[in-house]
């Protein structure tokens, strides 16, 4: 017991912690993300109706306002879509796709791309070329358009959308990785693995890899928000979530259908936790980026 608490002591005590503590945008941006977190958690048991039970949704409750304006109903604070599904409910439960989607692909794609950078910069070579090759010609092409047609061709689906965003995203992994894997290889510990007989494999794991994880936890951070946003386009143009499963991009697409008349909140309510959540995931990324880069110490 002793020495966890001794390592909690030394955690909250660290410079990183002393750091943070003074950095207000990266607490504005922790608590952000607290504040999702908790909707994650506990969120669906809060509100009063799950808006994808038919059972539960009357009509009759179609297209109320928020509670502050005429017309509004306290049961539904942030007002109702066209099928009387309580909007705040709605965003709940679609900020829980959201994030699972930006987490899930950033795991995927982060693995994929520090195994291929790992490869490359250590062996380096003809297949350090092919594979850097392949990253640069994928590079010239916008994410979401490759993200657009790949979703094209596979159709809609939570899964798809892994794969499509997985696709896109490993690249940026993989060239940060390289570049790491490269620095380090020259190094004295590493010459000293190869001279004492260590396989080449034990060597990625055990010396170089733990090494390259800093930027790769910066870039993962960062690369949730960019995640979200570019499957809540891609629920927007419609290829994304199927729509017994929304996420926050698809609530705001059926919102911006009847914007013009008048029931704004039915999308703008969406859009904003979308821009609330990105803007957490940037502001703590900015923070790690800054504070994990040794050249700024």
């Amino acid at each position: 017991m002793q020495p966890i608490m001794k390592k909690t002591g030394a955690f909250w005590a660290s410079e990183f912690v002393h750091n943070f503590r003074g950095n207000i945008s990266a607490i504005i941006g922790g608590v952000i993300i607290l504040f999702f977190i908790f909707i994650v958690a506990f969120g669906p048991s809060l509100v009063r109706q799950n808006p994808y039970e038919i059972a539960s949704l009357q009509l009759i409750d179609a297209y109320k306002p928020p509670v502050w304006l005429s017309g509004g109903d306290p049961n539904f604070i942030l007002g109702t879509d066209g099928q009387g599904r309580d909007v705040l409910a709605s965003i709940v439960y679609g900020t829980r796709i959201s994030l699972f989607i930006g987490l899930t692909a950033m795991i995927f794609s982060s693995l994929i791309g520090a195994a291929l950078g790992l490869i490359a910069g250590y062996y380096g070579g003809r297949l350090d070329g092919v594979i850097m090759r392949i990253a640069d010609v994928q590079l010239s092409f916008p994410s979401i358009l490759i993200a657009l047609f790949l979703m094209s061709a596979f159709g809609k689906g939570i899964d798809n959308i892994l794969i499509s965003l997985t696709c896109v995203g490993w690249v940026i992994y993989a060239r940060t990785v390289r570049g790491s894997t490269l620095s380090e290889k020259q190094k004295e510990y590493v010459q000293a693995a190869k001279a004492a007989g260590l396989p080449n494999r034990l060597i990625i794991v055990r010396h170089i890899l733990p090494n390259v994880l800093t930027p790769l936890i910066v870039v993962g951070t960062i690369q949730i928000g960019t995640f979200i946003l570019i499957e809540a386009s891609l629920s927007f143009l419609g290829v994304g979530v199927p729509i017994t499963k929304p996420s926050l991009g698809l609530l705001v697409k059926n919102g911006f259908d009847v914007l013009l008349s008048g029931l704004w909140w039915t999308s703008v309510f969406p859009g904003a936790f979308i821009m609330l959540l990105v803007f957490g995931i940037n502001l703590l990324g900015d923070f790690l980026r800054d504070e994990l880069n040794p050249r700024l110490k």
